[in-house]
């Protein structure tokens, strides 16, 4: 449809428009979603009547300002599911916005075309912001200069081997607790071991689904808990493997994965208070010579 076109259906005071969303995610999977109460089907997809998505008012802008929107939707639909959003597979995803009018959906425009930002899930919705491709040229690049690492626990800059028995375990759910659970088969790792590592289950309703871990106790037995409930409940019996967790610290790295030589950060790098700090004779750190070793 052309502007003109465009232009002329909305003067007519008697509009049939619709808003059609195309996602697009990163492994090819494609669904189509309209806020009209009847499919509609164009370009190759049928986009589902009704699908509980709900846009908010879009900031557009002339030149190079950032727009953005956020879309909603409820998750009691079997095409977005609580275990995928956890999975990170719409991390990323496109998003194609239509406004299309349902009576001749050839007459139709393209009013945005973003990329799935944050995405945050409630009990019954999630809620996820929509990036525009001018937010891509706003992205820093390239490497910052901060006191912690900024690898990711055994990639490739990291380089500690996650399949070691001596860095991930597995084990079961022997009983729940308030908080989380007690398991079995993780005798041989000290408290905390596990605290911001990854939980991944490997049996039960939450099979394939991925979980990040909160705290790892030995009180009153060995527990784990979660910073997230996963998609389904935690039942006795329930598999898993889980990974240590890094703070990303450098005495972390070195204490505890022996790491310190592919650690990422810069953890000798003064602090903003520095700056303000004055030379003192015999004062180390401030008395002109090496900084190693003041930090942990």
């Amino acid at each position: 449809m052309s502007a003109a076109e465009y232009q002329a259906h909305l003067a007519t005071g008697s509009t049939t428009r619709a808003l059609c969303w195309r996602l697009e995610r990163a492994d090819g999977t494609v669904f189509g979603f309209t806020d009209h109460d009847e499919p509609l089907s164009f370009g190759g997809l049928t986009y589902e009547a009704r699908a509980a998505l709900a846009g908010s008012e879009v900031s557009a802008s002339l030149g190079l300002a950032v727009d953005d929107q956020d879309v909603a939707g409820a998750l009691a639909s079997d095409r977005i599911t609580p275990r995928d959003l956890i999975r990170g597979l719409y991390d990323g995803a496109r998003v194609l916005v239509y406004d299309v009018n349902w009576r001749d959906v050839a007459a139709r425009r393209l009013i945005g075309d973003f990329t799935i930002g944050e995405v945050e899930r409630g009990e019954v919705e999630f809620r996820a912001e929509l990036r525009s491709a001018v937010a891509r040229l706003a992205a820093k690049a390239g490497g910052r200069f901060a006191p912690e690492c900024s690898a990711r626990l055994g990639d490739a800059r990291c380089k500690v081997a996650l399949g070691l028995p001596a860095v991930t375990g597995a084990g079961a759910v022997t009983a729940l607790t308030g908080d989380g659970f007690r398991v079995s088969g993780l005798g041989a790792f000290a408290g905390g071991w596990f605290a911001r590592g990854v939980l991944t289950w490997t049996s039960g309703a939450n099979a394939s689904a991925v979980s990040e871990v909160r705290a790892f106790t030995l009180a009153g037995g060995r527990a784990l808990s979660l910073w997230r409930d996963p998609p389904a409940p935690v039942a006795v019996g329930d598999g898993f493997t889980v990974s240590a967790g890094c703070d990303k610290s450098f005495g972390t790295c070195r204490a505890k994965f022996g790491n310190g030589d592919n650690f990422r950060g810069f953890p000798h790098m003064p602090g903003e208070g520095f700056a303000a700090e004055y030379a003192v004779a015999g004062h180390a750190g401030l008395d002109g010579g090496p900084r190693h070793g003041l930090a942990g």
